[in-house]
């Protein structure tokens, strides 16, 4: 699994699209969209609700193998207001009881408005964002900021292949230029935005339980697929 080094940080980036980060015992994930398919369900779209617990037996299962003592969410942890009804705060509130983490949120456009509706599901919440021993946590990526951050909001994917076959996946997307890595979403139900990779900017691709790296114009160390 490939590591980056942010500060005096090393980032462990993990194919379950989420970040280890050992000299902070964190754990961070962005727009995890619980409740997604309970918000589609309320306009009569005929989505299964299993979504909710397999993202958050994931979680658990990170939790189990890293120990870390707090949990980061990058935003949008809930899509909507009709995502947070009973079952959905069961099944978060369960998740806490057995994983023992102090969860942070930083509030993103989708869970935001929802205000003091919040104080129920036994989270620290952060407004725009935190700075974390000289790492900064926001949801939207952020230009202003000055020095290493990581965001999310953008479920980066990348479009690889050739003429005939196209395939499109989540990446953790680095860019130097603004020492900002976004994180791929952690959502299964959430869909992505294609980016263009800038010069010297990296693609850590996920592909099943492995982490490809891609950069403009070059090819990952092992395999054929080729960056259109």
């Amino acid at each position: 699994m490939p590591t980056l080094t942010l500060s005096h940080h090393s980032l462990l980036l993990l194919p379950q699209r989420a970040v280890y980060i050992e000299t902070l015992q964190a754990l961070v994930v962005s727009d995890v969209h619980l409740g997604k398919a309970e918000t589609f369900q309320g306009y009569g779209v005929a989505i299964p609700s299993g979504v909710n617990q397999a993202s958050l037996d994931r979680l658990a299962a990170l939790c189990r193998t890293y120990q870390p003592r707090s949990l980061w969410v990058l935003g949008d942890l809930f899509h909507s207001a009709a995502a947070i009804e009973d079952g959905v705060r069961g099944l978060w509130l369960d998740f806490l009881a057995q994983t023992p983490v102090t969860a942070h949120l930083v509030l993103g456009n989708h869970d935001r408005h929802l205000g003091d509706r919040l104080s129920q599901f036994q989270l620290v919440c952060h407004q725009s964002g935190a700075m974390v021993d000289n790492l900064w946590f926001s949801h939207e990526p952020q230009a202003d900021v000055k020095g290493p951050s990581l965001c999310g909001h953008t479920h980066p994917c990348l479009l690889l292949g050739g003429r005939g076959d196209r395939l499109r996946l989540p990446c953790f997307y680095w860019q130097p230029a603004y020492h900002r890595l976004t994180l791929p979403a952690f959502g299964d139900f959430t869909g992505g935005y294609t980016i263009n990779l800038g010069a010297a900017e990296v693609a850590y691709v996920i592909a099943a339980d492995t982490i490809v790296e891609f950069q403009a114009k070059k090819r990952p160390m092992a395999g054929s697929w080729r960056l259109d």
